[in-house]
């Protein structure tokens, strides 16, 4: 799959203002910035930078993905899915 590299997050797939946000919050303003961050890495500097708050794998994680991805969270194909789960999980147990 290719990777979108937009220089602006807004009106990127699955970037709505709430996310937008967060990831304004830990320094990532383009596309460029979440595909050098990676989507893991990202969704783990939100969930740190928020620990009051529980952030939903799909609204996130896979939102992250699919944005660079340029199709809905929900159309992530199951394997990746999953790698993007056991990447979250490796890095917690490190």
């Amino acid at each position: 799959m290719k990777t979108q590299l937009s220089n602006n997050l807004k009106g990127a797939k699955n970037i709505g203002a709430t996310i937008e946000k967060r990831l304004n919050e830990i320094g990532v303003f383009s596309l460029a910035d979440l595909a050098q961050m990676t989507p893991v890495k990202a969704y783990q500097s939100i969930c740190k930078q928020n620990p009051d708050k529980t952030f939903p794998v799909c609204y996130y994680l896979y939102s992250l993905q699919g944005a660079l991805l340029d199709i809905h969270w929900d159309d992530l194909p199951t394997e990746l899915k999953t790698e993007l789960r056991k990447q979250v999980e490796k890095e917690k147990s490190a």
